[in-house]
């Protein structure tokens, strides 16, 4: 019942509430930022980083550093932090926090898939997949020639298999297949984690419903501008967004049928949430794009921390964390490559 979380939510959640906003009090603020983008090299980021919370975590790498190492340990601490919360968390909380790891899944089967495709080690590939989101049988992905066999020896076992009844053909797997696979899968979790979150009802459902719309809504665009110039059909574009969000259903429907970026621009500009993020950018330009998508994610998420006794900050904080991750790989990568000037064009700032 709305508004009276209060009575319960602490007999189960008070204490798992507690660690995620102490977590979340551990992320790095702009000053952070400011001194790591000044760091000349990759052993300057890590004695930043040795007096934040990332410490332990780096303590023990040898020099020289790659920058892919620092990435590695960050998320590192993500996935110890999160097995922590699992560990601690009862029902419904624990089914959650499953679901938040699903996203990671998709994009495992997806980068295997699409590696075995272009014949790459599956040893190799599996050191790149993200550790939130493997499962058993993931290594005998690899043997999988399309959609069917992919489901019938490898997925039908895991929290996947209902996601993947859209998409089962017997078509060969191919890039633009398999692109069409992740946004698939990708729709029918995002559409299944919004029915769990409304189910659970009181402020989860209502800061999660704002927060899954608006990723839907980004996911939506980013489908269209891709498939901008492709070979995808109206119809097969429209199939592609989810059931929910500020563009359903008519921003759909303006949204299929765009040809340019222009177009895009002049049917996100109807819905005042997504007017401030388009008028960043100039006319024609999508590069900055993501970017200003990222921004208003991290406002909305921090918005999330303002109200208690609800879900939707575990949510918040593992992408959050995800974001500063990503920060730390920008920096790391202009810095190892000497790229000092465009340090500051991909970082989003948290605080």
């Amino acid at each position: 019942m709305y508004g009276f979380e209060a009575l319960t939510f602490n007999i189960h959640g008070g204490y798992l509430e507690a660690i995620v906003r102490g977590h979340r009090a551990g992320l790095l603020t702009a000053a952070d930022y400011n001194n790591l983008c000044q760091c000349e090299s990759l052993d300057d980021i890590k004695m930043h980083l040795s007096a934040t919370e990332y410490g332990p975590y780096l303590q023990n790498e040898p020099s020289p550093l790659h920058a892919t190492t620092i990435v590695e340990k960050c998320t590192l601490k993500l996935v110890d932090e999160y097995k922590h919360m699992l560990c601690q968390a009862t029902e419904p909380l624990s089914t959650f926090l499953e679901y938040i790891t699903y996203g990671y899944m998709i994009d495992n089967v997806v980068l295997i898939v699409t590696g075995t495709l272009h014949e790459r080690d599956v040893q190799e590939l599996l050191e790149k997949c993200h550790p939130l989101g493997m499962f058993d049988s993931i290594a005998t992905l690899a043997v999988a020639q399309n959609m069917r066999e992919l489901y019938r020896l490898v997925l039908v076992d895991t929290p996947l298999a209902p996601y993947f009844s859209e998409c089962i053909t017997s078509e060969d797997l191919d890039d633009m297949n398999i692109e069409i696979m992740r946004n698939t899968l990708y729709k029918a979790y995002l559409e299944d984690f919004y029915k769990f979150c409304q189910k659970l009802g009181g402020a989860t459902a209502e800061i999660m419903s704002d927060l899954l719309a608006f990723e839907a809504d980004r996911r939506a665009v980013n489908i269209t501008i891709n498939s901008i110039g492709t070979e995808l059909t109206r119809d097969d574009r429209r199939k592609l967004y989810s059931s929910f969000g500020l563009l359903y259903p008519y921003g759909h429907e303006e949204l299929a049928v765009c040809e340019d970026i222009d177009q895009v621009r002049s049917v996100m500009e109807q819905y005042p949430p997504y007017q401030a993020i388009f008028s960043k950018l100039s006319y024609g330009e999508s590069q900055m794009l993501d970017k200003a998508f990222y921004e208003e994610e991290v406002k909305r998420l921090c918005l999330a921390f303002e109200q208690q006794f609800h879900f939707g900050v575990f949510f918040a904080y593992m992408r959050l964390r995800e974001q500063e991750i990503r920060n730390l790989m920008w920096i790391s990568e202009c810095v190892a490559q000497n790229q000092k000037s465009r340090v500051h064009d991909s970082v989003v700032f948290i605080f």
